[in-house]
Order: structure tokens, then sequence, then C-alpha cells
């Protein structure tokens, strides 16, 4: 096997962690000692040994010298104490050869650190592998981590002719069972989920993760002027928050709070909530990733924010037609077609009869 070999398998470890890991990172880790892994690991959840050391447990378990090896990990080692011990000096205390680290971590609490300590102890350290594919796996964290605000992915549904929903509001379902069961996995990996006042009004979700031992994400809700009905299917879970522009809703807000409901308000922006200022407010608390299942107005508005790192679109090969049915992208829209959000990082898969296409808005 190749460096690149190992590295890949240290990234398929890793995404074992996903959705349980917030706000660490998702690590994979693999020791290899005369051509053959004899220990592996990856961050299982936050709080909890990092892949590291998961990994020289696993050699343990099976009676490996580790002593001499090389260690392939997805992000540089940690050199600070958290939570946990510093993994660069427990790679060291067990005399590990030499180290291939594919990315290096932006947390200013290591920084390069990890690999300078490592290398101050005599460990050979070559970092880069599988770069990119690193990246990619941790890209909430490191925006979160770097900005202090949630990654949102914005995920759409429609049909060929570009529909949400019949003319009539109906809209179970666009996409297929294998489609829906991908959003099941996102709901469950992401920290919150994010709609709009018109989706509650209309469709009455509940937003949580039916996935069989799935976890349910926070559900923020955009209500400008909280219209929200107190019956609302959405208030009746846990960790629900509700965004509004201050001084709107009147004793609206006081009775939320009365029922266990966060009401964070920001500034008013075109007479609606700061979407910017509330993701600040959502970084503040923790969250580091939204998915973001808003109607047209909703999704329009987050896109012009420019608060959407990623898009989900699934297209459902039909035809529903209706010229009064809702689109994925609504409210006035761009004057111009040079105006247009484009997206780059394109990627494509046939997901059941559907497709499924991924992309990174440019900024503009």
């Amino acid at each position: 096997m190749t460096r690149e070999d190992y590295m890949a398998h240290a990234l398929g470890l890793a995404e074992r962690g996903r959705g349980r890991t917030s706000p660490n990172p998702v690590v994979g880790a693999v020791i290899v000692k005369d051509g053959a892994i004899i220990g592996e690991g990856w961050h299982k959840k936050c709080g909890e040994n990092h892949a590291e050391i998961n990994a020289f447990e696993d050699a343990a378990a099976k009676n490996q010298d580790v002593e001499g090896a090389e260690m392939y990990v997805t992000l540089e080692p940690c050199s600070h104490y958290g939570k946990t011990p510093p993994c660069a000096k427990a790679i060291i205390r067990k005399k590990i050869k030499k180290v291939y680290v594919g990315l290096l971590d932006p947390n200013p609490l290591v920084a390069g650190r990890g690999i300078r300590m490592m290398e101050e102890a005599g460990i050979q350290v070559e970092s880069g592998i599988l770069e990119e594919e690193c990246r990619r796996i941790n890209e909430i964290f490191l925006k979160y981590i770097t900005e202090k605000r949630p990654f949102v992915v914005m995920k759409t549904a429609m049909t060929l002719d570009g529909k949400i929903a019949a003319y009539t509001g109906d809209s179970k379902w666009v996409s297929g069972e294998a489609s829906r069961a991908i959003v099941q996995k996102m709901r469950n990996s992401l920290t919150g989920i994010m709609a709009g006042i018109g989706t509650v009004l209309t469709d009455d979700p509940r937003l949580t993760c039916r996935l069989e031992g799935g976890r349910d994400p926070v559900r923020i809700i955009v209500d400008s002027n909280l219209k929200i009905p107190l019956d609302a299917k959405v208030l009746k879970d846990e960790n629900c928050i509700v965004a509004a522009v201050e001084n709107r809703g009147g004793e609206k807000a006081n009775q939320l709070r009365e029922r266990g409901v966060t009401v964070l308000t920001t500034k008013e922006k075109r007479g609606r909530v700061d979407l910017a200022e509330l993701m600040e407010q959502l970084g503040a608390r923790g969250i580091d990733s939204i998915l973001l299942e808003g109607g047209g107005g909703l999704n329009e508005a987050a896109l012009k924010a420019g608060i959407v790192d990623r898009t989900v679109t699934f297209i459902a090969p039909k035809f529903i037609g209706g010229k009064d049915a809702k689109t994925p992208v609504e409210g006035q829209g761009f004057e111009k077609m040079d105006q247009a959000i484009c997206l780059k990082n394109i990627e494509i898969n046939r997901i059941g009869d559907d497709l499924m296409i991924q992309g990174t808005p440019e900024r503009k």
C-alpha cells in the first residue's frame, strides 16, 4: 500500500465519527509497521479519546508493539491540554518513528505546534498527504474554528421543471426514498436545522432525525414577526430556537421562553431577520453547522446574505408544472444573469432515480 492508500483508510475511519464529534473535527489514524496496519482508530465523540489514542489502544488490544512504527493521521495531532491530553506527547512517548499528516490544524491552540513538538523529539513528520481530501471532510470544523460561524448546507429537492411542490402546496414526495434517506443522515450529522416560518405554517414539521439511533439537530426557525403558533410541532421537542427581528412579536417572545424555547433577536435587514447577525449568535452558542431546509424566500435571503457554504440539490425525474407552484429560490431574485450565484467544485451523483448535485457558491 502507498502513503495515499493508508491516508485514504484513515479518512474512511474519520467519517465514522461524523455527527458525534462537534465542535471537534472528525479524525482518523492508522499505525503501520513492516508494511501492515497494526492499529487504527478515530475520534468517536467530543470529550472522548482522540483518534491517535484510540489507534494506540487498538494496537495494544492486538498485542502489537508500536515502537518504531509509522502513523498516518488526517489532522495534525494536538499539542495542548483540553478535555484530553496532547496527542503529540503520546506519539512521542510511544516512540513512533514517523508521522504522516494530512492537514495542518488551523486551531490557534495547535497551528503547527503539534508538528514542531514531534520534530523536536526526533520524529520525522511529512504533511500534505491527500490534503484536499482531508480538508473536505473537515470543512465544517475549519470554518467554525477560524470564523466562529456555522457552516451552512442549503438542501433543496425539485422536479425537472424546478418545482418543490404542486400548486396546491402538496410536496410529498418530490424526491425518492434513497434521496430522503441521505437527508436524514444530514440531519443526524449537522448540529442544527433551519427553516422559515412559511414552512412551519404550511407543513407543521417536527424537523427531527428519523434514523434509528439518530441524533436530533437543534431546530432553528426564522420568524421575523413571531407568527409561530404555540402548538407548532417543532416547539414540542427540546432544543428549539426561534429567531425574530428585535422589538417585534410583543408578548409572544415571553410565551415562547416560558415554554423553554430560546428566542434570539437581530436587527432588521430588508424587513427581516439579519441572517449574518443570526449566524454570529448561533456560532457563539456552539452551533458549528446548519442544514438549511427553507422555502424559496429563506433560501434566496440566505444566498444573498452570503451565509451558504454548500448546496445540495436533488432533482427528481418528473414534471408537475404550474406557474404558481413554488420553486427552490424565490424572492425578487437578481436583475441580470451575470449577477447569478454560480457554483464551483461541482459533484453529480445518481441516487436511485434522482440526481444529487452538490456545489460551493462562489463569493463575489
